[in-house]
Formats: structure tokens, C-alpha cells, sequence
């Protein structure tokens, strides 16, 4: 069975926070265990259907590319007792996602479309045409909404309105640049382009961690480097290796996450095509064969947890 959510009372909890795909529990000692579910969200909607292997697959390749830019920046993740859970340092979130662009595509080529030449205080070039590469990555920071859609903010509003120092913002955009760097070059390897993502990072002793995951289907947008040349001259929808194909398939079926809406009917098919679409992803960017555990119960993933924390 998929795991739409966890109900679980741990040794030492003393907090509980669901978010639109984790289930998060704090414990004694700022440590917490976070544990991704099945669930999916797209325009800031949890739909109502789980995807199998969903949580396996984006905690697998978070822990992955963790390990894999560590030398950059520290990072939360201590370990991963579960192909679902990670347990980590509970640190303090700067209230601000740092979101690189290399290409115009899904949320800016949308805004692009629109007539808009300026996003979060960047000036966006003349004559692109959708998913068009930047002259160079650009970081388009979004506010950490608790409730509701992310607000799209400019580097400027962040220091200026007292959310970040500017000392720490200014670490902020270097660790994004690397990071970003780190995983195009890691992409690029694998035969992908990672053409847009998002980092979050927080305090812990006073000093700047990574949190949260990264380089994710659910975080990244990815396109196949052998055909995008092609399809760029030949005006064709890039290959997406990303949440975005979700995104699009809502849309074609008149939902966009706005009030009066109704989301679109998930059908056995499209569950199916949601997973096999990330297992593709993780197999790509792993370069590992997919080994699916089988589909973990709450008592499967309870007692893997209690065995690392005893």
C-alpha cells in the first residue's frame, strides 16, 4: 500500500508538522524524523490520490545528492534508516526558498508569456522563446508561505523587509550558485539538464546548513540533453523529467489550484504513468536500477525508525 500519511508517537517527540509531502516529527535534542509519503501536491493542492513509490524515490535521491555536496555546505541529514525516512538536525529555516533558473521554462515562461520582463527584481531578456537558456542562471527567491502558494520576492524585499541579513543572503545566493553548479555537472553526466531547482536552508549553531531535499523531481526540473537542441529548433515541448508533466496534465483538465476548481479524476493509469515517469528520473540520475521495497506499511516504517533512535 502507499503511504498517505504517518501517524506515529516516538520516543522523545515533543512536535508534529504535516507539510504538503512530509510528515515531520520533532524530537528532544533538536532532532526530527522526517518521513516522506506517497502523497503529491501541484499548484499548491495535495491531490487526493498517493503515487506509489513516490516517497521512496524522492528520499532515495535526496539522500544521494546530500552525500554528493556536502563539501559545499553542511546539510541536515544524519541518516536514512528507511528508504522513506531521514532523521536529521532540527535547524532554524531562513523564511525564504532560493529558486535558480538556467532556462526559461515552467513557472517564469508562464510569466514570461504574459509580457513580463522582470522577475523577483531580474531582468529577464528580450526575444527568449520557452525553455531558452538564460544568458546565466538567474535566483528568483519565493517567500516560505505556512499556508497557500509561495510568494515570488526580489533579492532587494528579502534584506530589505528583515527576513534575511544581508551577510546571510549573500551566503545564501553563493551556496545557491555551487549547488546549483554541483547538480547541472552531476546531470550532465547522467545525459539531463537540470534547468531549474530550489534550496532551502536554515541555522544550526549559528551556522548556514542545506535542509530539506534537493535535486528532486519534486524540487528540480530536468530535460533530456540529447534531444533539446532538436526540439528547440523544431518549437517542440522539451521531454520533462520533472513534476511539471503533473502540472500540465491538471491544466489540460482545468485545474490550476484556483478557487471553483475541481481537480481532474486520477485514474489507476495516470497514477501509474506519475510513477513510472519518477522511477525513470531516479534510474537516470542514479544511474542505479530502481529496486522497489515492497510498499512499505506504517508498522514497516515505525519499527525502522524505533530500531536507529533505540
Amino acid at each position: 500500500m502507499s503511504i498517505q500519511a504517518t501517524h506515529f508517537q516516538l520516543p522523545g517527540q515533543i512536535g508534529f508538522y504535516r507539510g504538503k509531502v512530509r510528515d515531520v516529527y520533532y524530537l528532544e535534542n533538536d532532532r526530527m524524523v522526517v518521513v516522506a509519503s506517497d502523497r503529491i501536491s501541484a499548484f499548491d493542492v495535495i491531490l487526493p490520490k498517493p503515487i506509489p513509490y513516490k516517497g521512496q524515490i524522492l528520499n532515495q535521491i535526496a539522500w544521494e545528492f546530500l552525500q554528493a555536496t556536502a563539501d559545499i555546505v553542511p546539510n541536515w541529514a544524519e541518516a536514512c534508516p528507511h528508504p522513506q525516512v531521514t532523521i536529521g538536525k532540527k535547524c532554524k529555516p531562513f523564511a525564504v526558498e532560493m529558486v535558480i533558473r538556467g532556462y526559461l521554462a515552467g513557472h517564469a515562461a508562464r510569466e514570461y508569456k504574459a509580457g513580463k520582463r522582470k522577475l523577483c527584481g531580474v531582468t529577464l531578456p528580450e526575444g527568449l522563446h520557452e525553455n531558452d537558456p538564460f544568458p546565466s542562471p538567474i535566483i528568483t527567491p519565493s517567500t516560505k508561505a505556512k499556508e497557500g502558494h509561495d510568494e515570488d520576492i526580489s533579492a532587494k524585499e528579502v534584506v530589505s523587509q528583515g527576513i534575511v541579513s544581508k551577510e546571510h543572503y549573500e551566503a545564501l545566493e553563493a551556496y545557491t550558485q555551487a549547488l546549483f553548479r554541483r547538480g547541472s555537472e552531476i546531470a550532465k553526466q547522467k545525459g539531463l539538464i537540470l534547468v531549474d531547482t530550489k534550496y532551502e536552508f536554515g541555522l544550526w549553531e549559528d551556522k548556514i546548513f542545506l535542509i530539506d531535499e534537493i535535486h528532486t523531481p519534486d524540487s528540480s526540473r530536468y530535460f533530456y540533453a540529447d534531444i533539446y537542441e532538436e526540439y528547440q529548433r523544431k518549437k517542440l515541448p522539451q521531454k520533462q523529467l520533472s513534476k511539471e508533466f503533473v502540472r500540465q496534465w491538471l491544466i489540460e483538465n482545468g485545474f490550476q489550484g484556483k478557487e471553483g476548481q475541481k481537480i481532474p479524476e486520477m485514474t489507476d493509469e495516470i497514477l501509474k504513468l506519475i510513477s513510472d515517469r519518477y522511477v525513470e528520473l531516479y534510474e537516470r540520475l542514479t544511474g542505479k536500477a530502481f529496486e522497489p521495497t515492497p510498499l512499505s506499511t506504517e508498522n514497516d516504517i515505525l519499527s525502522a525508525i524505533i530500531s536507529y533512535l533505540n
